[in-house]
Protein backbone atom coordinates (compact mmCIF):
# COMPACT_ATOMS: atom_id res chain seq x y z
CA UNK A 1 0.00 0.00 0.00
CA UNK A 2 1.49 3.31 -1.02
CA UNK A 3 1.12 6.09 1.18
CA UNK A 4 -0.71 9.12 -0.27
CA UNK A 5 1.43 12.51 -0.45
CA UNK A 6 -0.23 15.43 -1.03
CA UNK A 7 2.56 17.51 -1.66
CA UNK A 8 3.22 15.17 -4.85
CA UNK A 9 -0.24 15.41 -5.88
CA UNK A 10 -0.34 19.29 -6.33
CA UNK A 11 3.24 19.03 -7.54
CA UNK A 12 1.66 17.03 -10.74
CA UNK A 13 -1.40 19.02 -11.12
CA UNK A 14 0.85 22.28 -10.74
CA UNK A 15 2.70 21.00 -13.98
CA UNK A 16 -0.06 19.12 -15.84
CA UNK A 17 -1.48 22.72 -15.88
CA UNK A 18 1.62 24.28 -16.68
CA UNK A 19 1.87 21.67 -20.02
CA UNK A 20 -1.74 22.96 -20.90
CA UNK A 21 -0.92 26.43 -20.63
CA UNK A 22 2.43 25.90 -22.65
CA UNK A 23 0.24 24.24 -24.86
CA UNK A 24 -2.11 26.77 -25.19
CA UNK A 25 0.88 29.93 -25.49
CA UNK A 26 1.98 27.65 -28.38
CA UNK A 27 -0.96 27.37 -30.22
CA UNK A 28 -1.63 30.72 -29.63
CA UNK A 29 1.75 32.13 -30.78
CA UNK A 30 1.57 30.18 -33.81
CA UNK A 31 -1.93 31.59 -34.80
CA UNK A 32 -0.17 35.20 -34.37
CA UNK A 33 2.69 34.37 -36.51
CA UNK A 34 0.12 33.31 -38.85
CA UNK A 35 -1.68 36.57 -38.59
CA UNK A 36 1.90 38.57 -39.45
CA UNK A 37 2.19 36.99 -42.61
CA UNK A 38 -1.25 36.71 -44.16
CA UNK A 39 -2.13 40.39 -42.90
CA UNK A 40 0.30 42.09 -45.12
CA UNK A 41 -1.16 39.99 -48.27
CA UNK A 42 -4.35 40.81 -47.29
CA UNK A 43 -3.87 44.52 -47.04
CA UNK A 44 -2.14 43.98 -50.77
CA UNK A 45 -5.08 42.23 -52.42
CA UNK A 46 -7.69 44.79 -50.71
CA UNK A 47 -5.45 47.67 -51.63
CA UNK A 48 -5.56 45.74 -55.35
CA UNK A 49 -9.11 45.55 -55.45
CA UNK A 50 -9.98 48.66 -54.91
CA UNK A 51 -7.27 49.97 -57.35
CA UNK A 52 -8.80 47.45 -59.93
CA UNK A 53 -12.29 48.74 -59.28
CA UNK A 54 -11.36 52.36 -59.54
CA UNK A 55 -9.87 51.94 -62.58
CA UNK A 56 -13.00 49.77 -64.16
CA UNK A 57 -15.23 51.98 -62.81
CA UNK A 58 -13.44 55.43 -64.46
CA UNK A 59 -12.40 53.36 -67.55
CA UNK A 60 -16.30 51.97 -67.45
CA UNK A 61 -17.28 56.25 -67.45
CA UNK A 62 -15.56 56.90 -70.22
CA UNK A 63 -17.49 54.42 -72.49
CA UNK A 64 -20.59 55.25 -71.39
CA UNK A 65 -19.62 59.17 -71.57
CA UNK A 66 -18.46 58.70 -75.30
CA UNK A 67 -21.28 56.10 -76.39
CA UNK A 68 -23.75 58.89 -75.19
CA UNK A 69 -21.65 61.56 -76.71
CA UNK A 70 -21.95 59.78 -80.06
CA UNK A 71 -25.85 59.70 -79.60
CA UNK A 72 -25.90 63.66 -79.45
CA UNK A 73 -26.58 65.41 -82.60
CA UNK A 74 -24.95 68.05 -82.41
CA UNK A 75 -25.70 71.36 -84.79
CA UNK A 76 -23.71 74.38 -86.04
CA UNK A 77 -25.65 77.38 -87.02
CA UNK A 78 -28.58 75.35 -86.32
CA UNK A 79 -32.32 77.26 -87.47
CA UNK A 80 -35.84 75.75 -86.50
CA UNK A 81 -38.82 77.22 -88.30
CA UNK A 82 -42.38 76.64 -87.04
CA UNK A 83 -45.97 77.84 -86.60
CA UNK A 84 -48.32 78.71 -83.69
CA UNK A 85 -52.29 77.48 -83.67
CA UNK A 86 -52.88 80.41 -85.86
CA UNK A 87 -50.32 79.91 -88.47
CA UNK A 88 -48.14 82.77 -87.53
CA UNK A 89 -44.34 81.85 -88.17
CA UNK A 90 -41.73 81.92 -85.68
CA UNK A 91 -37.72 81.05 -86.15
CA UNK A 92 -35.67 79.63 -83.61
CA UNK A 93 -31.76 79.85 -83.99
CA UNK A 94 -28.81 79.65 -82.05
CA UNK A 95 -25.21 79.54 -82.41
CA UNK A 96 -24.99 75.41 -81.52
CA UNK A 97 -27.54 72.81 -80.21
CA UNK A 98 -27.05 69.30 -78.96
CA UNK A 99 -29.97 66.58 -79.41
CA UNK A 100 -30.39 64.75 -76.13
CA UNK A 101 -31.00 60.98 -77.04
CA UNK A 102 -32.80 60.77 -73.26
CA UNK A 103 -35.00 63.14 -73.53
CA UNK A 104 -35.02 64.47 -77.32
CA UNK A 105 -34.69 68.06 -76.25
CA UNK A 106 -31.85 70.44 -78.03
CA UNK A 107 -29.36 72.41 -75.20
CA UNK A 108 -28.86 75.70 -77.21
CA UNK A 109 -26.07 77.79 -77.01
CA UNK A 110 -26.56 81.74 -78.02
CA UNK A 111 -30.40 81.02 -78.90
CA UNK A 112 -31.94 83.78 -80.70
CA UNK A 113 -35.68 83.78 -81.66
CA UNK A 114 -38.04 85.69 -84.26
CA UNK A 115 -41.94 85.70 -83.50
CA UNK A 116 -44.33 87.58 -85.38
CA UNK A 117 -42.38 87.23 -88.80
CA UNK A 118 -44.09 89.29 -91.18
CA UNK A 119 -46.00 91.29 -88.97
CA UNK A 120 -46.04 94.83 -88.24
CA UNK A 121 -43.96 94.52 -85.00
CA UNK A 122 -41.55 91.19 -84.84
CA UNK A 123 -40.11 90.35 -81.40
CA UNK A 124 -36.66 89.24 -81.19
CA UNK A 125 -35.37 86.92 -78.62
CA UNK A 126 -31.80 86.55 -77.15
CA UNK A 127 -29.80 84.70 -74.20
CA UNK A 128 -26.64 82.94 -73.33
CA UNK A 129 -28.53 79.33 -73.55
CA UNK A 130 -31.57 77.40 -73.26
CA UNK A 131 -33.82 74.29 -74.12
CA UNK A 132 -35.82 73.51 -77.17
CA UNK A 133 -38.90 71.00 -76.39
CA UNK A 134 -39.96 70.19 -79.76
CA UNK A 135 -42.46 67.36 -78.75
CA UNK A 136 -43.48 69.58 -75.84
CA UNK A 137 -43.60 72.81 -78.30
CA UNK A 138 -41.79 74.86 -75.67
CA UNK A 139 -38.50 76.90 -75.64
CA UNK A 140 -36.93 78.11 -72.17
CA UNK A 141 -34.08 80.79 -72.86
CA UNK A 142 -31.69 82.22 -70.08
CA UNK A 143 -29.45 83.64 -68.16
CA UNK A 144 -29.16 87.49 -69.96
CA UNK A 145 -32.49 87.48 -71.88
CA UNK A 146 -32.83 90.73 -73.59
CA UNK A 147 -36.21 90.69 -75.38
CA UNK A 148 -36.91 93.82 -78.10
CA UNK A 149 -39.87 94.74 -80.15
CA UNK A 150 -39.08 96.35 -83.56
CA UNK A 151 -42.14 98.09 -83.42
CA UNK A 152 -42.38 100.43 -80.58
CA UNK A 153 -38.47 100.42 -79.18
CA UNK A 154 -39.30 99.02 -76.06
CA UNK A 155 -36.46 96.23 -75.10
CA UNK A 156 -36.84 93.96 -71.96
CA UNK A 157 -34.03 92.65 -70.18
CA UNK A 158 -34.95 89.20 -67.47
CA UNK A 159 -33.28 85.97 -66.56
CA UNK A 160 -35.71 83.68 -68.00
CA UNK A 161 -38.49 83.98 -70.72
CA UNK A 162 -40.42 80.31 -71.46
CA UNK A 163 -42.33 80.45 -75.19
CA UNK A 164 -45.18 78.57 -75.51
CA UNK A 165 -44.57 78.12 -79.74
CA UNK A 166 -48.19 76.52 -79.85
CA UNK A 167 -49.73 79.54 -78.04
CA UNK A 168 -46.68 82.13 -78.87
CA UNK A 169 -46.90 83.65 -75.29
CA UNK A 170 -43.92 84.52 -73.65
CA UNK A 171 -43.81 84.69 -69.80
CA UNK A 172 -41.34 84.74 -67.30
CA UNK A 173 -41.59 85.36 -63.56
CA UNK A 174 -37.83 85.49 -62.00
CA UNK A 175 -38.88 89.48 -62.49
CA UNK A 176 -37.77 92.08 -65.75
CA UNK A 177 -37.05 95.43 -66.29
CA UNK A 178 -38.04 97.40 -69.26
CA UNK A 179 -36.82 100.53 -70.99
CA UNK A 180 -37.73 102.20 -74.45
CA UNK A 181 -38.57 106.07 -75.29
CA UNK A 182 -41.65 106.15 -72.95
CA UNK A 183 -39.63 105.44 -69.89
CA UNK A 184 -39.32 102.37 -68.14
CA UNK A 185 -40.58 100.15 -66.28
CA UNK A 186 -39.86 96.49 -63.20
CA UNK A 187 -42.03 93.97 -62.07
CA UNK A 188 -41.88 90.43 -60.80
CA UNK A 189 -42.97 89.12 -63.58
CA UNK A 190 -44.82 89.23 -67.17
CA UNK A 191 -46.43 87.81 -70.14
CA UNK A 192 -46.50 88.41 -74.01
CA UNK A 193 -49.48 87.62 -75.52
CA UNK A 194 -50.17 87.90 -80.20
CA UNK A 195 -46.72 87.27 -80.69
CA UNK A 196 -45.23 90.35 -79.06
CA UNK A 197 -48.30 92.69 -79.89
CA UNK A 198 -49.19 93.24 -75.80
CA UNK A 199 -47.01 93.18 -72.89
CA UNK A 200 -48.38 92.25 -69.07
CA UNK A 201 -46.94 93.62 -66.25
CA UNK A 202 -47.23 92.16 -63.31
CA UNK A 203 -46.55 92.43 -59.53
CA UNK A 204 -46.13 90.21 -56.16
CA UNK A 205 -46.65 90.47 -52.89
CA UNK A 206 -44.42 94.13 -51.68
CA UNK A 207 -43.36 94.07 -54.87
CA UNK A 208 -45.66 96.24 -57.16
CA UNK A 209 -44.74 97.18 -61.00
CA UNK A 210 -43.08 100.27 -60.56
CA UNK A 211 -42.32 102.56 -63.74
CA UNK A 212 -41.25 105.92 -64.76
CA UNK A 213 -43.14 107.67 -67.83
CA UNK A 214 -41.06 110.29 -69.88
CA UNK A 215 -43.28 113.15 -70.33
CA UNK A 216 -40.81 114.31 -73.36
CA UNK A 217 -41.72 111.24 -75.33
CA UNK A 218 -45.30 110.82 -74.26
CA UNK A 219 -46.07 114.17 -75.34
CA UNK A 220 -45.11 113.67 -78.83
Amino acid sequence: MTDFDPAEDRKRADEARLVEQAGRWRARSQRVQLYRRLLPILILVLAGGALTWTVFRTVMSGVEREASESREIRLDNAMFHGQDAQGRSFIIGAEGAVRDPATGHFRLNGPALRLNLGGTKVTEMTADAGVYDQAGRTVTIGPNVRISDGGSGFTLTTPEAVVDTSTAIVTGDKGVSGRGPLGTIQASSYVIRDQGERVEFRGQGDNKVQGTINPARSGR
